[in-house]
This record gives C-alpha cells, structure tokens and sequence, in this order.
C-alpha cells in the first residue's frame, strides 16, 4: 500500500483509510480478493457492488474498480487487493455520509455521518462470504431512504416525470384590483382571500369581512415573500399571491434525480439508529412526528425560521417538557430588533419623542414588550439608561408567562448551541398558511398540548388528565429517557401512495449541496443575518416603526391632553409582538 500512495497509484484516499489496509494486511499470510488465478469470488462481487453505486444516490466513477488478470505475480496481485480494498473502504466512508463535512459548508447545517472505523469495515469484508451485502448494509436502511432510492432508479428510467401535485388553495386566483383592502372592510375579494390562505370565517361569521385573522395570514404571507408586513392586501400582494399559484411546471429528468440525490444525501447525516421513539421536524414541509418503531404517534404543523433567521440541522435529545415558561430575549434579537427602538425612543425626531413629547420612551417600550429588564438579576429603570451607549447584551429582558408569552403555554427543551427549542404559540391562525417560515428559528407546534400528552405517556406513563393539570402551573417536567429530536430539511420524501412529493428549498441548501457533492463546496451565510452564531426564537415585525402604523395599517394620532399613555403605546404597538 505504501508502495502504491507512493507511486501516486492511490488517489484521493483517506489517511485512515490506508492506514486500516496496511494495519490490518501486516502479517498475513493470503489475500481475500485476489490469486493468481484472479478475482476471488469476495472480489469479484466487491467489484460488482461498486459498479452498482450509481442505484444507491452515489457515483460509481468515484470507486475505480482494478482490472486484474489469472497469472499475476505477487505484487500484481497485492495491488489490486489494495487499490480494491480502498475503494470498498471509500464506499463505506460514503455511504455512511463522508462524501464532505456539511458543517464546512455552513454552521446551520450542524449534522454528520457516522463514519464507521475502516479496520472494522475491512475486517468484515474479509469475513463474509457475501462482501457486497455487507457494503449495500452500510447505506441507510430506513424505509424512507429506501423509497427515495426506488424513486431514483424510476427517475432513470424511461418512464415520465409526473408533476407534484398542486394545493387547490394555490390555484385560487385573486382578481386585479387598485382598492387596498385592510382589516374592517367589506368585499366580495375577502372570499377568495380567504380559501386561498385557508382562514374560514368563524361560525356564523362574514366571509366578506377582512378580520384580524385574515389580517394576520396576508401579513404572514408578506413576510415570507419579502414583501412588508402591512397586513394590508394591495396590488404587489394580490401579484404575489397569484404568482405562487401558477402551476409549477414537472421537474426535468436531471433536476429531480439531483433532487433525489441530495435528499438521500442527507439520509446519510443520520443515525443508523433512530432511538425507539424520536421527534423528527422536516424543517420545508413544516410538519413535525413522533415515530415509535414504524408507527407515527403525532403528526403536526409546525412554523420555522425565516430564511434571515434559518433553523439549523441538527441532532439532540429532548430533555425536559416546562409549562407555561418565561421568555428571555437572545442577544441577537436584543441587537437586532429591540435596540433599534430603544435609540428611537431616545432620541429626538421621532416616532416615540413625538407620541410622548420627548427622550425618555424607553420604558414605554419595554411595557409595550411586556419584558422585565434586569441587569446581573437586578431590575432596572430603562429609562435611567442610555440605550445610545450601552452594550444592550448585559442587560437581560425577560417576559412572565402569559397569553401574550411568544412561547405560549409549554416548550420542549434540547439543548443545544443554537438555543434552539419547539413551543406553542399564540399566534394560532399563521398555521393556516401554505408557507410557514415566519419565526427567528425555533420551532412552534400546532396543537402542542397533544404533543406534550404523547411525549409524557411515552416516557412516564401519564394520561392526558394529568397532562393537562401541569398547564395549570408553571412546571418543569425532565424526562426520565431522553428522546432523540432530528431537525431535518428534506426537499423531497415519497408519500405513503408511493408518490414523490417536493417541498420549497427555503433556504436554498439544494444547489449548495449538489455543488458540494460535485466536489465545488460553496460556504453558506444566511442573508441579512444578525451576526450572531446564536439562532434563536423571538416575535417579529410586520411593520416597520417608521410606518406610525399599527397591522392595520391605521396611522396613529398623538392626543392631545386626556390621553392614556397605556392605550396610546398599546395602539402604536399594536403589531409589534407579532409571535
């Protein structure tokens, strides 16, 4: 083997990998592979395997198989065991997610294979009388991965590429109109509106009526297109809408197997071993499980991170379960969101200084965010501080539970760098939307409360009566197994009528990891992000302070004499806290 890496015969192999070969040939007395009168019948079906790479999501041109022929000397001989057992080992380091490291690529991608030791992959080899079922066993053996690679040989074959199939709700068309629409209005558009961002008027209400809850979807749907979160329906609003409605033309042959390939790719960034019950959140097709063996005890809707705000990749364990939790505010949010108004309302033309007359609105800021500010656990006066000078993170912003909490009623803690975590909300009407990327990173589960009940019976045996005692108070419940969480960004995955079924790339990580997968590894940096390596879950602003506007779109009018401060920062704030 030294002899070949030295002759530059053995190319792009793994340092481990030649020092497992050369560890585990020292002293033996035969080879496994190869003699002279050729391939082994191990040899033989390694060579076939590898061949075969191209149906596993891998490229076979990556696995060079030696030629050899009866009548080789020993040296001949020796080399075509070495340059065939380096190439099984490189597709054991493949198949087990080693192609690169996705964490180079990108901190948000915060997973990897589990590489296994080469000595134990050539000791096995060696062993078995069927090597190729050994190498084909290294590859992801979870049923989804399997189908996707069922999907990949079809793709390649000759049959027709079907189109995914489309949300009737996208097709709805909103007619051209001049008129803005805001929330008190009436008109026959709110119809439409409303079955294409599925928000149903309540019992016996006015499907005409532009409400707060349709208020709040077109905001949502704004943000998410990267357009302002007026909550308003204008023009630019009704072209977006319509525009995600055109029916999406079938992938070509070569982006769906691209697609494929990434998504089994990624496949390979798991466990060989899920646990016996774990949660795993697909992060573009919003939705969250919990799997026990083959059966999935909860399946939900779920709202991520903004692509400014990404929630990562990552694999941990759920910890504990807290109701009814306090809320602190990340650094990144304190810089990014809550800093910039703290200096407005400190300064001197400006919204704040003209609402109440002066400097000094800091403190009317912070009431309005329903925060408690402390600094080293001492409260303070905001209004003592000059936001303009001070290094916002020492100080800490914390919000009592409540109904206006952004983490609602229960979160469920797994620890990790990120400080990321899945929570309620009480901004229910957003699960509504078709697209769900709206948060600063962490996840929020519709109907949490069953999530909690599953959870719990699982790990401590416990009803949902006695689930539901704990929302009464504010407790922290650690669970007595940790369960496996997976926070995973599968663009494609096929539905249990065998059918493959896309998802929006939110964050663009697709054409990253084709890229890289073709050896061009290109560095991800989330846009417009905060700076901070933290990724963590706030509210967010639908609309800008400059605006004077509330979500409604109202402006707001300073009273003069008479007025309640309260109502008058409650009113101007009214869209901040958007959860």
């Amino acid at each position: 083997v030294t002899a070949l890496s030295d002759k530059g015969v053995i190319v792009n192999a793994s340092k481990d990998d030649v020092a497992a070969i050369e560890a585990f040939y020292k002293g033996r007395a035969s080879l496994s592979f190869v003699s002279e009168l050729g391939w082994s019948s191990k040899g033989s079906a390694i060579r076939a395997e590898l061949k075969k790479a191209d149906d596993y999501g891998l490229e076979a041109s990556a696995f060079p198989v030696p030629d050899f022929a009866a009548g080789g000397d020993v040296a001949a001989q020796g080399a075509a065991e070495a340059r065939l057992a380096l190439a099984a080992l490189k597709y054991a380091r493949f198949a087990r997610g080693g192609r690169f490291d996705p964490q180079r690529t990108s901190n948000i991608l915060d997973v990897s294979g589990e590489i296994k030791d080469p000595a134990a992959v050539i000791a096995e080899l060696t062993a078995s009388e069927t090597p190729d079922a050994v190498l084909r066993g290294l590859n992801p053996q979870h049923k989804d991965f399997e189908a996707l690679r069922q999907a990949l040989l079809k793709a390649r074959g000759p049959a027709p590429v079907e189109a995914p199939p489309v949300d009737p709700a996208l097709l709805i068309k909103l007619p051209d109109g001049k008129k803005n629409l805001k929330t008190g209005m009436e008109h026959d558009d709110v119809v439409l509106l409303r079955q294409r961002l599925k928000v149903p008027a309540s019992a016996g209400g006015n499907d005409k009526l532009y409400d707060a809850a349709v208020e709040t979807a077109v905001a949502a749907f704004q943000v998410a297109n990267g357009l302002k979160g007026t909550g308003v329906l204008n023009s630019r609003t009704r072209q977006a809408l319509n525009a995600e409605g055109q029916p999406k033309k079938p992938l070509d042959r070569n982006g769906e197997i691209d697609l494929i390939i990434v998504n089994m790719e990624r496949w390979r960034w798991l466990p060989a071993n899920l646990g016996p019950i774990y949660v795993m959140d697909n992060i573009p097709e919003f939705m969250t499980r919990v799997v026990k063996g083959d059966k999935t005890l909860f399946e939900e809707k779920i709202i991520v991170g903004q692509p400014t705000w990404p929630t990562p990749m990552l694999t941990d364990s759920m910890e504990k379960v807290v109701f009814n939790p306090a809320w602190g505010m990340p650094d990144g949010i304190k810089m990014k969101e809550l800093l910039p108004r703290l200096k407005q309302a400190s300064g001197g033309n400006d919204f704040f200084s003209q609402l109440f007359g002066g400097g000094g609105g800091g403190g009317r800021v912070i009431e309005a965010y329903g925060l408690k500010p402390t600094i080293d656990g001492r409260p303070i006066d905001p209004d003592s501080v000059n936001w303009n000078q001070v290094d916002i993170r020492r100080y800490s912003f914390t919000q009592p539970a409540g109904a206006t909490n952004p983490l609602g009623r229960v979160k469920f803690m797994f620890p990790n760098k990120h400080d990321v975590y899945m929570h309620d909300t009480s901004q229910r009407p957003l699960f509504a939307q078709a697209s769900r990327a709206l948060s600063h990173g962490c996840i929020r589960v519709q109907n949490p409360e069953r999530l909690a009940e599953v959870l719990l019976a699982e790990d401590k045996g416990w009803d949902a009566e006695k689930v539901n005692d704990l929302f009464r108070g504010g407790n922290e419940i650690v669970l007595d197994k940790p369960v496996p969480v997976y926070l995973t960004y599968f663009t494609a995955r096929v539905g249990a009528d065998g059918k493959l079924r896309t998802f929006s790339d939110i964050y663009g990580h697709d054409s990253r990891l084709v890229s890289a997968l073709a050896g061009r590894p290109v560095r991800y940096e989330p846009p417009e992000s905060s700076g901070q390596e933290v990724i963590a879950d706030a509210t967010y602003d639908p609309n800008p302070i400059e605006t004077s506007s509330s979500v409604s779109g109202k402006k707001q009018k300073k009273k003069k004499g008479g007025g309640d401060p309260g109502d008058l920062i409650s009113n101007a704030l009214s869209g901040l806290l958007f959860n």
